[in-house]
């Protein structure tokens, strides 16, 4: 049927950086946001859109930096 597939180790602290940076991200985000708009209250309702980008970003930077520390 199939042949069996080699299973490569992969690095936690590559995993670690990209959740790091995702977090980051997040962060520039919202500040480069804010400065740009003017908006700093991102659950007005014209700002909806940009807030759920920065709690994805952040949200999923938490999470996975929690998940793959040492």
């Amino acid at each position: 049927m199939l042949a069996p597939v080699a299973e490569v180790a992969f690095p936690r602290g590559v995993a670690f950086a990209f959740y790091a940076l995702l977090f980051l991200g997040g962060i520039v985000f919202y500040i480069t946001w804010g400065f740009a708009y003017g908006a700093w209250n991102l659950l007005a309702p014209e700002w909806l859109g940009a807030y759920a980008v920065v709690v994805v970003l952040i949200g999923f930077g938490v999470v996975g930096m929690l998940l793959y520390r040492d």
